[in-house]
């Protein structure tokens, strides 16, 4: 792990005067000379890829921002460069709350991840981080609910599948804009990959594999104004997919049946980079690098439970696989899927989530995971077709948890996903499909922010076939708003025609209701 512990310190009153100080001298005073005797000059603005924040607790968030160092300034600050971090009660930053003192060098990227503790439960604050000359953008974020409180509502954002060459990120605009208390993003932050057949927008280099080389690929996506500033406006929770790593990599394996052992300096490299650029608790194992928690649990007041859960670092691997290429396929007749010890999540985490969904005593309780849950399988003369990827790819362990909200008899049970590049709306049984099998959940998941989907022939065949899918379209892009109350959630589809151009408007494509105490999704109003 490589999060630093900062030292912190409460505004005392000479503080204050300071800061007043410092306002009276502007025009002559550098930002951060209050708070470091011998402030750096940066020739080259170092905060241009924004700032973040996330993970929000009752009194504790994660602040971050990451210095982009150019090579004018790299020598002077090669021993490490020093940051401020400032907090605030409010938006015209008047009213300081707290201050940390940072330092950050190139063995963490230059990146800065700062635990805010001691904060009133469900409020908002304002931060920014300064170093000499330089003032990074102010953002804004808040803390969840305490513990006990009432909440009347919840109001999430939820996307995914960002692919920067596919189309333009006018999703995170929207979002920006929008009255969200937090962005929920499910997977495929950044794309490894290429395709010059949809490529309306280029990645700056190849394919990475190193260090340095995701460092650079998430840099190139934060460099995206709408991102930064849905970045800056709300605080996010977040977990991964496969292409933060490569495409269909399962656990230790990758497509290429790449050896174990050097897949996961890659994976440990991709790990490292996805941290430096995200505002996380915790990094990468420093015993073992390769190895990352994203998995993890947060309330919002007696309202909602939230689980983001891990569908790629501890799955079983692909069944019936391709021996030429490996990853996901679409298969007929493997008799590996009827395995009962094939796990998607990894048997740790199955436990975990068991235990957290059984003893969950909030209204809500809201699966955050990276893909479709309910079976999207076709009829073929061969039989029934299963994508290996997915959780068709794996049906006993969606049985077991789905057995596991029958068993418990739990209401007001929603899975979140994205990946497939569809928004989806859909009921979820213990045996897909089987009428005789009671809906136990629901599902909502959300089509790419701009990566491209399957064709509307396609996914016209996989809803007929499967009833249980009550909604599904691929052929737009956005975000899903979600509004939770105590009687119900609502889902409201926003899109926009594929590709997403830079001026896009995001429109409502359909609006979809989980009413409290039913299973199952219905049109909305």
């Amino acid at each position: 792990m490589t999060q630093l512990i900062h030292h912190s310190t409460s505004w005392s009153r000479r503080d204050m005067h300071r800061m007043a100080l410092a306002a009276a001298l502007v025009p002559w005073l550098s930002p951060g000379a209050q708070a470091q005797s011998a402030p750096p000059r940066w020739r080259v603005f170092p905060f241009s890829l924004g700032v973040a924040s996330g993970q929000p607790q009752p009194r504790s968030v994660v602040l971050w921002t990451r210095l982009l160092i150019d090579e004018a300034d790299a020598a002077r600050q090669a021993s490490g460069a020093p940051v401020v971090c400032e907090l605030f009660a409010d938006e015209a930053l008047r009213q300081p709350v707290r201050q940390w003192t940072l330092t950050t060098d190139a063995r963490r990227g230059h990146s800065l991840h700062v635990l805010a503790d001691g904060l009133q439960p469900g409020r908002h604050y304002w931060y920014r981080f300064v170093s000499g000359n330089a003032v990074s953008p102010v953002g804004r974020t808040r803390t969840s609910p305490a513990l006990s409180e009432a909440v009347r509502r919840l109001r999430l954002g939820l996307a995914s599948c960002q692919h920067y060459e596919q189309g333009h990120f006018a999703a995170h605009r929207d979002m920006a804009a929008q009255d969200l208390d937090l962005v929920l993003f499910v997977g495929d932050y950044i794309y490894e990959s290429s395709n010059k057949q949809y490529k309306i927008r280029a990645h700056e280099s190849g394919i990475p594999d190193t260090l340095e080389a995701y460092r650079a690929r998430h840099a190139h996506y934060k460099s995206d104004a709408h991102l930064q500033a849905c970045h800056a406006a709300h605080p996010w929770l977040m977990t991964w997919d496969d292409h933060e790593v490569v495409n269909d990599y399962a656990n230790d394996l990758d497509r290429n049946f790449t050896d174990p052992a050097v897949f996961l300096q890659r994976r440990a490299a991709a790990y490292q980079a996805y941290f430096e650029h995200m505002p996380l608790r915790l990094g990468p194992d420093p015993q073992q690098p390769s190895q990352m928690r994203i998995h993890d649990r947060m309330a919002w007041g007696t309202l909602a439970d939230l689980w983001t859960l891990d569908c790629r670092q501890h799955r079983d691997h692909q069944a019936c696989p391709d021996l030429m290429r490996g990853g996901g396929r679409v298969v007929m007749g493997c008799d590996a899927l009827a395995d009962p010890a094939r796990s998607m999540l990894g048997q740790a985490q199955e436990q975990w989530l068991t235990a957290g969904l059984t003893q969950s005593k909030r209204r809500w309780k809201l699966l955050a995971q990276s893909t479709l849950m309910v079976s999207s399988g076709v009829q073929t003369p061969l039989g029934r077709s299963a994508f290996t990827d997915g959780w068709d790819g794996y049906p006993q362990a969606r049985a077991r948890l789905l057995q596991t909200v029958a068993d418990a008899r739990l209401s007001d049970v929603v899975i979140l996903g994205g990946d497939v590049h569809a928004n989806v709306a859909a009921q979820l049984r213990v045996r897909p499909g089987d009428e005789r099998s009671p809906v136990v959940a629901s599902e909502l998941v959300t089509t790419s922010v701009s990566t491209r989907g399957m064709s509307p022939k396609v996914m016209a065949q996989i809803q007929r076939d499967n009833p249980d899918i009550r909604y599904a379209r691929s052929d737009e892009r956005g975000f899903t708003l979600i509004d939770i109350r105590p009687d119900r959630l609502a889902a409201q589809f926003l899109t926009t025609p594929h590709p997403a151009q830079p001026d896009a408007r995001l429109a409502l494509q359909g609006r979809w209701t989980v009413r409290q105490g039913v299973a199952g999704v219905e049109p909305g109003s």
